[in-house]
């Protein structure tokens, strides 16, 4: 239901815990005592996985309180802090540091939220602060600081109107969209209205006309996000799109057996345009609750999902396994490709986050109150699979960079070094460093998912077949908040593997 990849290349899993025994015991002869708990008081097993990438092994943590429909995010120092959940755990802040032994593990904190944090959103800030924002009946935000002495750094939460003026009937706007500005300001976006908010001045500064159609976008008619790179190389727009949806009563439909057909639509927005209006696009099938991650390349990868129906439970049908590649930069008629189609459907409660060698890392799917692996349509899958972007194609080997070396810490607007080797190298102008900050992903949003591209790009040939790359930290925390980035370097549209970087 959750992922985040972590500094040290490990991706922490995690599901609820109110649905009874896992199938991995937890070590030691630990057991989870929680009195209540809705299903089982006294639990011995896992409910959440700390992944190894490279030796394909994980080994189990321990949550105490429900993380049903939560979130997170990972703050300077490398910290995943996950927020609220169901039941006894809808108030808990929860910390993972990361580390390389077996003692790291969950640690809870009770009652830190001010309000029930259920299907909220969460965005780091440039100060270190977390926003977290919304969830089910919470038509407000409060803040988290690593630094305050109670967890939580609001004295109360802040009122926030224009989540009670997008609700509707059924789930309310579950799990808004947002995303940090260039200018420090946040998006926010809440099925069909979108706004530019200053929440220093708890201010609206801009609302954006409705995204064009009827169909809502935020959970149950889960639609998917992401804020376009953000290249400091030319004056910096900032670009919105979204992808995918369900109509505003396919989820009362759906509950009674009608399956309507989801979103097709895409829809591009220039924030700082003077009078800006959506750009709509279609794409090449229906979707709901898809994932959309921003690949090294500047492509756009949309994989997992439905083709008709809604999220929630049992209410979708007709998976759609082919994943699709988007190319922000060609022609309209040729920005979207398809993909070889999976085996696996993934639907309700599946993830997908992007790894650090490239790839993408999918997993879960569970559309069932409780796990059910036969005797229904689409049975509970527990797999997790790997999704190769074209780029890479062994047949792109030669053109392929290789990072041998590069500085760990990173600087604001301060040069920085690195060396990479390519096997035939093209020229200095189709090379490019990339920054991408990996997400927190869960019910079709990548929260805190970013990506920058550096300037001051020069390199020069060492050795054979070695180049030396100088370029220039990002000019601002609002474009690029400290902490733990993904570099990249992208030669004629080939990426390397990510190293890990702290921004500071």
């Amino acid at each position: 239901m959750h992922m985040q990849l972590l500094k040290n290349n490990k991706v922490v899993m995690f599901d609820r815990t109110d649905f009874g025994r896992s199938n991995l015991s937890l070590p030691d002869g630990r057991c989870r005592y929680d009195p209540n708990d809705t299903e089982l008081k006294i639990d011995c097993t896992a409910h959440s996985v700390l992944y190894d990438i490279g030796t394909n092994t994980f080994r189990p943590l321990m949550v105490q309180t429900d993380t049903w429909c939560s979130s997170g995010a990972v703050l300077p120092n490398g910290t995943l802090v996950q927020t609220g959940g169901y039941n006894d755990g809808d108030h808990v802040i929860r910390t993972l540091a990361p580390c390389n032994g077996f003692n790291c593990d969950w640690v809870e904190f009770p009652q830190a939220l001010l309000e029930r944090r259920w299907y909220a959103t969460n965005q780091i800030l440039p100060d270190g602060r977390i926003i977290i924002i919304g969830g089910r009946a919470q038509f407000n935000y409060e803040f988290y600081h690593p630094n305050s002495q109670d967890s939580s750094f609001s004295q109360k939460a802040v009122r926030l109107n224009f989540l009670r003026e997008t609700r509707d009937s059924d789930e309310n706007n579950l799990y808004p969209f947002v995303h940090l500005l260039p200018d420090g300001n946040l998006f926010i976006f809440a099925n069909t209205r979108s706004i530019v908010f200053d929440y220093k001045q708890n201010r609206m500064i801009r609302e954006f006309p409705a995204i064009n159609g009827s169909e809502p976008r935020n959970y149950p008619s889960s639609g998917s996000l992401v804020l376009l790179p953000l290249d400091e190389n030319r004056p910096i727009e900032p670009e919105i799109m979204i992808c995918g949806g369900a109509s505003r009563n396919a989820f009362q439909l759906a509950k009674k057996g009608k399956f309507q057909r989801a979103a097709s639509t895409c829809g591009r927005l220039k924030i700082m345009d003077k009078n800006p209006v959506w750009k709509m696009e279609n794409m090449p099938m229906p979707r709901v609750m898809s994932d959309m991650l921003l690949l090294p390349n500047d492509d756009i990868i949309i994989i997992n999902g439905a083709s008709s129906g809604t999220a929630g439970w049992e209410l979708a049908r007709n998976p759609v396994t082919r994943p699709l590649i988007y190319n922000p930069h060609l022609d309209e008629m040729r920005r979207f490709s398809v993909m070889p189609a999976s085996a696996r459907p993934r639907l309700y409660h599946s993830t997908a986050i992007l790894l650090t060698d490239g790839r993408v890392l999918v997993g879960g799917s569970n559309p069932h109150i409780y796990y059910n692996f036969s005797g229904v349509e689409y049975p509970t899958d527990l797999s997790l699979e790997s999704f190769s972007p074209p780029y890479l194609s062994p047949v792109y080997d030669h053109y392929r960079p290789r990072i041998i070396e590069v500085d760990e810490v990173v600087s604001y607007l301060q040069s920085f070094s690195l060396n990479f080797t390519v096997q035939r190298f093209l020229k200095m102008s189709v090379v490019s460093v990339r920054l991408i900050l990996p997400s927190f992903t869960t019910h079709s949003f990548s929260m805190n998912q970013r990506m920058v591209v550096l300037k001051g790009v020069q390199i020069s040939r060492v050795a054979n077949n070695t180049y030396q790359l100088f370029a220039v930290g990002p000019s601002t925390r609002e474009i690029a908040p400290p902490g733990y980035y993904l570099l990249f370097v992208v030669h004629s549209g080939i990426p390397s593997s990510g190293m890990w970087i702290k921004l500071q």
